[in-house]
């Protein structure tokens, strides 16, 4: 195990699954990433909640989903938690197109070493995984902005996530915005690695 990973406490219990957080900009390419290591992967993006949640965060005229108060932190500590002690986990389903849990589905690590976590917000629950002894590492995909907005723009208008003009508005700022989001994720714990380098730092552990 290598020095950048977080040691389980010595008088922890073994869990039967660590936790790799994965985060980064939406088009950072996460996703990508997890699919080339061919890991069990939470999707933390399924811990959204649903758009007529009371008190939801608003920006661009739409709900604000890059704002931690959109995403239910505590369901999907939860999950989880239940994933390192028991191997399994349900994990709701959620629709981007109409902001919506549709339904629910599980998550199960086949006896593998780590599962990764990713999401935007995967960096909220750093502490409280590596307090629980279950962090197997943090990282942060950074890259060019100007490339992540690029994928992140041609995903969205694939998937008609939202209307073409409320995309080019969000994505402009979330642009802008990134320098700042990395910053974060840094301060609240993760390692700010290129995808390829990512690619390797977990393979080495899983």
């Amino acid at each position: 195990m290598t020095d950048a990973l977080f040691d389980v406490p010595a008088d922890a219990r073994r869990p039967a699954t660590r936790i790799v957080l994965l985060t980064g900009a939406s088009g950072s390419g996460k996703s990508a990433l997890t699919r080339r290591l061919g890991l069990p992967v939470v999707m933390l993006d399924d811990f959204y909640r649903d758009h007529d949640h009371p008190g939801m965060p608003q920006a661009f005229g739409i709900v604000d989903w890059d704002d931690p108060a959109s995403w239910d932190h505590d369901a999907a500590l939860e999950a989880l938690r239940t994933l390192a002690a028991t191997g399994r986990t349900e994990v709701p389903v959620y629709d981007i197109p109409t902001s919506r849990r549709t339904g629910a589905s599980v998550v199960d690590a086949h006896g593998e070493k780590v599962v990764i976590a990713e999401g935007v917000f995967a960096a909220e629950l750093v502490a409280d995984l590596r307090a629980d002894g279950i962090l197997a590492d943090a990282i942060c995909l950074a890259r060019p902005r100007l490339v992540t907005f690029w994928f992140r723009l041609l995903r969205d208008l694939g998937e008609s996530r939202k209307p073409p003009f409320t995309l080019l508005r969000r994505g402009w700022g979330l642009m802008r915005a990134e320098p700042e989001f990395v910053r974060r994720w840094t301060e609240l714990g993760c390692r700010p690695l290129t995808p390829s380098v990512a690619e390797q730092e977990i393979r080495s552990v899983a």
